[in-house]
Parts: C-alpha cells; structure tokens; sequence
C-alpha cells in the first residue's frame, strides 16, 4: 500500500505510462533523447503543476489560521530552545521561497521575537515546507522525505540557538530594531472565507513559480536525456569527496523553490549524483539563494549576515554527508 500511494498517486507513475504510450501513437520513441526529453518535460510538468496546486490549497487553508500576528503571539510564549522549535515549525506552514519569508522575518524582528527564535523560522521556512516532504515522498520515498525535514528542522533550531547564544542584536539594522510594533487583531475569518483565501493563494502562488517549474524540468530533462552519465558521477558521485560542497555552492547562486529544483535533483540522482549532494543543492537553492540574501542584507548586517550563511552553509554539507553516508540504507 506503501508503495502504490508513494509511485501511483503521488509519483503518478501511471501518467508517465499514458505519456509515453501516447508519444509513441505520435510516432516518437520515448526511449530516444528527443523523445525522452519530452516524455520527462510532460510528465514532470504536470505532476508537479497537480501537486503543487494541491498542496498550496491544503497549506493555504492551514495557514489562514497562523497569521503573522498569531504566529507572533504563538513564538512569543516560548522561551529557549522550545521557542526555536516552534518558529522552526511554523516556518514549515508559511511561503514556499526564502524571498517570501523575509518579510514575514523582519515584521518578527520588528515585533521584539528574540533573533535566534526569528532565524530558526527564516532557515525552516524555505527549507522544510509541508510541500517538500510531499514532493520528496513522490520522488525518493518516505524514509528520504522524513528524514529531509527532521534534518532540516535539526539544522534551523540549531542555527537559531547559535545566533541567539552569539548576542548579534546590534547587527540587525537599525529601522527594525527602532520599528515600533503595532498589534493589529487578526480578523475572524470564515469558513468560506478560508476557502477562498487557499484558492486566491494557489493562483497567486502559481504564477510565481511556475517559471521557474518550466526552467528547474527543462534543465532536469537535458540532464536526464543529454548529459553523460560519466560526467554526472565524475562530478557529483562517490569518488569526489568534495560533491557535497560543490552542490552546495552551485546552488548558492540559483533562485527558485522546492517545486523547480526538484526536477533537477530527480535527473541528477537518475544520472548517479548521491543522494546526499543532491539533497545538498537542493537545501542549498531554497535556502541561501542570492536573491534572498540580497534581501536579507536589507535588513542586517554583514557580519550577522556571514554567520547565517556560514551556518546554513555547514548544516546542509553535513547533512549531505549524513545521506551519502547511509544511501543504501534509506533508498
């Protein structure tokens, strides 16, 4: 049972059937590259796209009762470590893209959250969305998905808990530290209202992201199809030691999102990349993306900044290493 929901419901094995089924009444082969890339482009595209809508609908409706002034009141009656597990979590039912969650960070920070606890929320959020453990399960199994989020979730509470212990509160900028916070009672909202909220939510998320869906499948379709596999395993296999941090700064430099990387990460680890450097761009992209930490710069200081990096940085190569590690146990 297991099985059938994690390769026919959500890994849709059946559409990629139907898709090569349908190629070959057109007369394409889907064993040949051109072929191969459209079958994988199609299959990919749409399932993603399905889940996708799916998924922001269900987490939309999930989170239409965490609003920030909710979340704030929520964070702020924790102290310590309980406190960065809870805004780590909470990180795990708000926006899909590190961009998205620094705003929600800032108006934290301006709200007097301790930083440490306002830090676990920003690494969890991109990094660990109920999204992620969805879309992993359809690609790498449960055992793969569950352990990318607990690790995940190890990694922001730990990363906030240093922050915190290093006292850099005269590094966040000086307009949010003075910004005065003003609660505002969250609205009571409907059932209908919550309804139409998820809808508006997947429409709007959808627009953003799917750019980059069509992008991250597209790169993944000539990874699968095109790329020699030697080359994949010469860069990014067993024999380099050094995969997981090249992974790891490759994806630095991306922006994009849960949805359009892993594409990527599925043909990468079809190629014979391990799992742990795949998983490793993959943090790397959602999390550190230099877009985001051109926003983050906005709101801090370089030497906070560096510290977040440095952090992240280091939690996704061990993790990295953990998974390549202990591959042929959990795949």
């Amino acid at each position: 049972m297991g099985k059938f929901i994690t390769n026919q419901i959500l890994g849709m094995k059946w559409l990629n059937t139907l898709i090569g089924n349908l190629l070959g009444t057109l007369g394409l082969d889907a064993t040949s590259r051109i072929g191969g890339s459209i079958q994988f482009f199609l299959y990919d595209v749409i399932k993603i796209t399905v889940l996708l809508c799916v998924l922001i609908y269900l987490i939309s409706y999930i989170q239409s009762y965490f609003p920030p002034e909710r979340s704030k009141k929520i964070m702020g009656r924790f102290h310590g470590i309980w406190a960065n597990c809870i805004a780590a979590l909470l990180g795990t039912v708000t926006p899909f893209c590190s961009c998205s969650s620094i705003p929600l960070f800032i108006g934290f920070t301006s709200a007097g959250l301790p930083l440490g606890v306002t830090f676990s929320f920003l690494i969890s959020s991109p990094m660990v969305d109920l999204g992620s453990l969805v879309l992993l399960m359809s690609i790498f199994g449960a055992k793969v998905a569950i352990l990318y989020v607990v690790l995940g979730l190890v990694i922001a509470v730990a990363g906030g808990t240093l922050i915190e212990k290093l006292h850099m509160e005269n590094q966040v900028e000086e307009f949010i530290r003075r910004a005065s916070a003003v609660d505002i009672a969250s609205p009571t909202l409907t059932q209908k209202e919550r309804l139409v909220y998820a809808k508006d939510q997947v429409a709007e998320t959808f627009k953003k992201v799917f750019p980059y869906i069509l992008i991250g499948v597209g790169i993944g379709a000539v990874i699968h199809n095109w790329i020699p596999e030697s080359w994949v395993v010469a860069v990014l296999g067993s024999h380099n030691p050094f995969g997981v941090i090249l992974a790891t700064i490759i994806g630095i430099p991306m922006y994009a999102d849960i949805f359009g990387t892993i594409p990527i990460a599925e043909a990468l680890l079809g190629k014979g990349a391990q799992l742990g450097t795949v998983l490793a761009f993959m943090m790397g992209v959602t999390t550190l993306s230099l877009p985001s930490m051109i926003m983050l710069r906005k709101a801090v200081k370089p030497k906070l900044l560096g510290v977040f990096i440095a952090i992240c940085a280091a939690g996704i190569i061990v993790v990295g290493y953990l998974f390549n590690l202990f591959q042929g146990i959990i795949l």
